[in-house]
């Protein structure tokens, strides 16, 4: 369905959706890492994508791949989260954390491929974890 990769961007005329990376998102998300407990996300495994033209009522969204194609490849895990251009690039940088965090809250501590859903037994992915780390990062951040 990929046609072809042209000044970094990546265009699926099918859908009309566009893709590049998304290195301001990456800086923010790394800066998130290093304050916060994530350890157990491996940092080089994870990819940062900003799409333009998704239909998608999101303002990003986070993909794994299926261990069938892990295990053809003979390949690690690895996680890609994407932004949606024309709802993620309007919020604050407060926001813009915020929902980064989100994201990052789905990764499993096993770091197994898998995805954590909102509604986990022991962490839930909603808006009070999300600002509860939040509000860590602001503290420690801080300090530093």
């Amino acid at each position: 369905m990929c046609v072809g990769i042209k000044n970094g961007w990546t265009e699926y005329p099918s859908v009309g959706i566009k893709t590049e990376p998304a290195d301001d998102v990456k800086a923010i998300a790394l800066r998130l890492l290093d304050c916060l407990d994530f350890g157990y996300i491996a940092q080089p495994r994870l990819f940062f994508v900003r799409s333009h033209g998704a239909k998608a009522n999101c303002y990003a969204r986070i993909w794994s791949m299926p261990e069938i194609w892990r295990v053809a490849l003979d390949i690690g895990v690895y996680y890609v989260i994407e932004v949606l251009s024309e709802h993620f690039d309007r919020l604050s940088e407060q926001e813009q954390a915020k929902v980064i965090i989100h994201e990052l809250l789905h990764i499993p501590g096993k770091f197994s491929g898998g995805l954590r859903m909102h509604k986990h037994g022991g962490l839930r992915v909603d808006e009070k974890t999300v600002n509860e780390y939040y509000q860590e990062y602001v503290r420690r951040s801080a300090r530093q």
